[in-house]
């Protein structure tokens, strides 16, 4: 009997899953670099026109990238996935398969600098209007919604002070309503959350961050049902083409493989630099996923395995958090995150630059906070490296 994939230990998905070998039988998975297919004849393009299987245009799939989206789809337990060109293409799409001129949207106010200015400024544009709330106020998410409300979204852990909501909770609230949850999963990865799991819809994933890990490729990835995924997602994925590109696809596959082992890696690593910097004496505030003071600690408890790699910490001013970026010499000065290099930046004046200060405020962030992602490096480099910076500060 033929083993089903889904049986499969995460180590094993991660290595195997959607794997698609050509006839020369190769190890590494193929590259297609093709922008077209051909056809052996003319009533074989009429059927795959016709919904037949078989690849059309790279715009609509590639087989390389399917290998991508097969194995990221069996990691997260979801039916399908779609892979787009970036992780902001993937939370556009997300967002504009689901509401209409004349609808509603509810977001968590703390987000991503970019996904506020698609939620404040271009929805507004095509008649969408967007209300935010206290991600981790179930009582605010009832209060909003309306009859017309069509889509919830919420980052968690959010970007950048690492605050949860319990999705669960936000889930039955959203369907409660008729409308569907959006998950970005982004900081969490598919090794410590699974939102599909808690109740989610639909989740979304800057590939570029954990998934590549190595500071290579952008790309971004949209998982739910078969269902609502064809109903939601299929013809604006095809006609509006924001798709990966094969070779994108390629190095995301092979990043897969090593996923799980260098998420659990950071995390740890994390985990010794977040006691580094609450022990200082030096910040005001230190907030990580993993350590029992976070402010939903009980939430992370009950719906994540991990507390991945994400630091952020309150230096008190602007001038002290440029002193201690400043006096970094192993952690890199950047705006990524969850690559294999440690990266710490000041979100005031770079993610979170274009949101006015009263949106900063609102979330809690002031210019004294900054965020840091913790990479591979030796953990004891990385907490003297850090602790010399705070000496700076």
């Amino acid at each position: 009997m033929a083993e089903d994939p889904r049986d499969w230990e995460v180590e094993t998905r991660l290595v195997r899953g959607g794997l698609a070998r050509s006839p020369h039988g190769e190890i590494s998975e193929a590259l297609y670099l093709t922008q077209s297919f051909a056809y052996e004849n003319a009533q074989a393009a009429d059927d795959r026109f016709g919904g037949g299987p078989g690849f059309i245009y790279q715009r609509f799939g590639n087989p390389t990238t399917q290998m991508f989206e097969d194995r990221l789809a069996l990691l997260e337990g979801a039916e399908l996935c779609r892979a787009t060109a970036s992780g902001m293409s993937a939370v556009h799409v997300s967002l504009m398969g689901l509401v209409k001129a004349g609808e509603h949207i509810v977001a968590g106010r703390a987000l991503f600098g970019s996904c506020r200015w698609i939620l404040s400024e271009w929805m507004p544009r095509f008649g969408v209007e967007v209300t935010y709330v206290d991600a981790t106020d179930l009582e605010a998410w009832k209060n909003a919604v309306r009859p017309n409300t069509r889509a919830f979204l919420v980052e968690s852990p959010a970007n950048p002070l690492l605050e949860v909501t319990a999705i669960g909770a936000v889930a039955e609230i959203a369907h409660a309503a008729g409308a569907k949850l959006i998950v970005d999963n982004v900081f969490a990865t598919p090794i410590f959350q699974k939102p599909l799991v808690l109740g989610a819809d639909i989740v979304v994933y800057s590939a570029t961050k954990h998934i590549d890990g190595q500071g290579r490729v952008l790309g971004g990835a949209i998982l739910g049902s078969a269902e609502l995924m064809t109903a939601a997602y299929k013809d604006i994925l095809r006609h509006t083409g924001p798709a990966m590109s094969p070779f994108n696809s390629w190095v995301l596959v092979k990043a897969l493989e090593t996923l799980e082992l260098r998420v659990r890696r950071q995390t740890d690593n994390a985990g010794r630099v977040a006691d580094t910097i609450a022990s200082s004496g030096k910040v005001r505030q230190t907030i990580f996923c993993g350590r029992p003071d976070h402010p939903q600690a009980a939430i992370i408890a009950n719906q994540m395995t991990g507390g991945g790699n994400v630091i952020a910490f309150d230096l008190g001013s602007r001038a002290a958090a440029w002193r201690f970026l400043d006096a970094l010499q192993i952690v890199d000065i950047s705006n990524n995150l969850g690559d294999a290099k440690s990266m710490a930046t000041h979100p005031c004046t770079t993610t979170h630059r274009s949101m006015p200060e009263a949106e900063r405020l609102e979330i809690g962030l002031t210019e004294g906070w900054v965020r840091m992602s913790v990479g591979l490096e030796g953990p004891g480099d990385l907490a003297r490296d850090v602790s010399r910076a705070l000496d700076a500060a």
